[in-house]
């Protein structure tokens, strides 16, 4: 990747910073243009290599740099990607349900310390106390899934309906002390969300997540409700891709139930950089990751799996990665640089979109000047 000393960085953009409007518009901002060109250069490359269709978009600061689409939305009838294409994100959608988790914190209406039953009365009671803490965290010991059940086509009503599915079940270990990733702990999250706030998951995250970070184009996926600009899903690839199986997600709205765009991702994502949707604390709360019983500390704060900076990954990174049946997708945030980057996959066979969007946040890291949020802190 190019790289711009900090200098020439500053100076080319002088005369822009007082015009930088957090917005969703791309924002056409020259000193990025080699991180864009590269970063076109390697996408092209993946759809080369036979994925369907990618998006791509990436913020500086609140402001969006570079947003893209490439390839095919549906490849029968050459239907391209644009920004307006909405994908299965699976399970970003933790991240967006721990987004109302840290409002209702805020608000004292949730106590992340609390036994479940507090806010989930109809949940039974295990051997070992369960937290939203605890279950925000993957150490709760709620199972994930079980044979096919990621690929369920089951009609589930309410929250409350699809924690059927795995209530019963005896706990994996003793709370707080391993750490095993669970969508349906999330599940149960959603369900907390419900109790503490009074409304319906669905409804509260419309009302005080989506709307307020006009995320327009963010929701969830009903069974055979037509969505406008929703691609095509794929499995497989080359000669052995096909359409993927349909699939219903009631079943875990917020672990992997929603579908999004790459701009609304990085929207909400900007939104976590700095204090404004939510207080100081509840982002360092939701970016600290949790300390196990015997003291190991755990990659995963409330909901976001933290990696430290190392000499491999040369950033402390953020992110949360999905995979659905016909989608797979990851949401990485830079704060030291203001970055929030979103790669959006039309099929379920690619492996390794975490290090791809790595890919593209250190392109951008490189000639990103330090963020105005970092230089007033």
């Amino acid at each position: 990747m190019r790289n711009m000393s900090r200098k020439r960085v500053r100076a080319a953009l002088a005369g822009i910073l007082p015009l930088l409007l957090v917005s969703t518009a791309w924002a056409q901002l020259p000193v990025f243009d080699p991180a864009i060109a590269d970063s076109r250069a390697f996408i092209e490359q993946r759809i080369a290599e036979g994925f369907p269709g990618i998006a791509v978009s990436v913020a500086w600061d609140g402001t969006s740099v570079w947003s893209e689409g490439f390839g095919y939305a549906n490849v029968e009838t050459h239907e391209p990607v644009t920004r307006e294409t909405k994908f299965r994100v699976g399970s970003i959608s933790k991240v967006l349900t721990a987004s109302a988790v840290g409002l209702l914190v805020e608000r004292r209406k949730l106590e992340l310390d609390q036994p479940i039953q507090t806010y989930v009365i109809y949940f039974p009671v295990k051997d070992h106390p369960i937290t939203t803490r605890l279950l925000a965290g993957h150490s709760a010991g709620i199972r994930h899934y079980q044979g096919v059940e990621g690929l369920s086509s089951k009609q589930y009503d309410s929250v409350k309906d699809s924690l059927a599915i795995f209530q019963n079940d005896p706990l994996l270990f003793e709370p707080g002390t391993q750490v095993s990733y669970s969508s349906y702990g999330w599940n149960l999250v959603s369900a907390a969300v419900e109790g503490a706030s009074g409304e319906a998951f669905l409804e509260f995250l419309d009302a005080n997540v989506f709307e307020p970070l006009t995320m327009s184009n963010t929701m969830a996926e009903f069974f055979g409700k037509e969505i406008p600009n929703k691609t095509t899903f794929y499995s497989g690839m080359g000669d052995r891709r096909r359409i993927s199986l349909p699939v219903n997600l009631s079943n875990k709205w917020a672990s992997g139930g929603f579908i999004s765009t790459a701009d609304d991702l990085v929207a909400f994502g900007s939104a976590h950089l700095k204090a404004g949707f939510l207080k100081p604390e509840t982002l360092e709360l939701l970016f600290t990751p949790q300390v196990l019983k015997n003291g190991e500390t755990s990659l995963y704060g409330i909901g976001w799996r933290v990696d430290p900076a190392s000499p491999e990954l040369k950033h402390r990174g953020i992110h949360h990665s999905g995979s659905s049946q016909g989608g797979k997708g990851t949401l990485m945030l830079y704060p030291e640089f203001g970055l929030a980057v979103a790669i959006l996959i039309n099929c379920d066979a690619y492996t390794t979109n975490v290090e791809d969007a790595r890919t593209i946040a250190d392109a951008f890291a490189a000639v990103a000047p330090v963020p105005e949020s970092a230089r007033t802190k």
